[in-house]
């Protein structure tokens, strides 16, 4: 339960410590109870330690409770491996750390986001179109269509 006291921060950190490790885990294990294996496609912490890719851990009270990642491509950049641990949900870290995502990705001077998400979690779907994204076509190399829908937001 949160309090009146409790102290939420985003920040960038490495995907390789043992607390972002078992915020990954957590997240590969809720994506691989909703989707076959085939269509789940997240970066590996190897694949969030590269140059190009921008990794932001929540924290409520110190404790790592959600994540993020901003993996530039080229001229645009994609929103991957968002993911709030269910004890701290209903805070606004998903607000947040989006927010802290396209802050990263206008600082680079990057005009559109996309990202990829699945069709089984409208809570998901209905934070990006608050957020302002519009639903559009497979990008990159995501096979179109279901279980697979694709958002982008134009920032500059």
């Amino acid at each position: 339960m949160s309090g009146a006291g409790d102290r939420l921060t985003v920040a960038p950190e490495s995907p390789d410590t043992p607390e972002a490790r078992a915020l990954l885990a957590s997240s590969e294990e809720a994506m691989n109870a909703l989707y076959p294996a085939e269509a789940n496609f997240m970066l590996d912490v190897a694949g969030l330690m590269v140059r190009e890719v921008t990794f932001l851990v929540a924290r409520r009270d110190g404790e790592a409770v959600g994540c993020g990642a901003l993996a530039r491509r080229g001229d645009w950049a994609e929103i991957k491996r968002l993911f709030v641990a269910p004890v701290a949900r209903g805070l606004g870290l998903s607000k947040r750390l989006m927010a802290a995502l396209e802050d990263a990705a206008a600082a680079q001077g990057i005009a559109v986001i996309r990202l990829e998400t699945g069709d089984r979690q409208p809570e998901a779907l209905g934070l990006y179109r608050t957020l302002g994204y519009s639903e559009c076509g497979a990008f990159a190399d995501y096979p179109p269509g279901p279980p697979s829908l694709f958002f982008e937001k134009r920032l500059l």
